[in-house]
């Protein structure tokens, strides 16, 4: 039997704020979007341009606080040619982001930025 990896689903507390994150940082693009007016929740699917997986953003119409993390979720992690173009620009954009970053022994190879409501978004150097 084979799985695949079909989408991973966030909470948002600002749907539009998310959205334009997504977009702008990532470029993560809109697939889809459902919306559930009489269960107030909208769902948001992102993917990238190969269409290889989907980030659902669920938002519940008027969130009364933001959600707590936790500590078991960790991070989402993408890959790109230019690393350090990437960190440049998203340091430049003003994006809360961590210095270049390499394991023990290795060259810088990835860094992490935070999306609005404060998800972890690693960025690996494209193998």
């Amino acid at each position: 039997m084979q799985y695949k990896l079909e989408h991973a689903c966030i909470r948002v507390m600002n749907l539009e704020k998310s959205l334009e994150f997504y977009s702008e940082a990532l470029g993560l693009e809109e697939v889809r979007k459902k919306d559930f007016p009489e269960w107030k929740f909208t769902l948001v699917y992102l993917s990238d341009a190969d269409k290889n997986f989907e980030i659902e953003l669920t938002y519940n119409y008027d969130p009364e606080k933001p959600y707590e993390l936790g500590n078991g979720f960790s991070h989402f992690a993408l890959t790109v040619a230019d690393l350090e173009g990437s960190h440049k620009a998203h340091k430049e954009a003003g994006y809360e982001i961590t210095d270049l970053k390499g394991l023990p022994g290795s060259k810088p190879m990835y860094y992490f930025v935070t999306d609005p409501d404060g998800y972890k978004i690693e960025i690996i150097r494209g193998r």
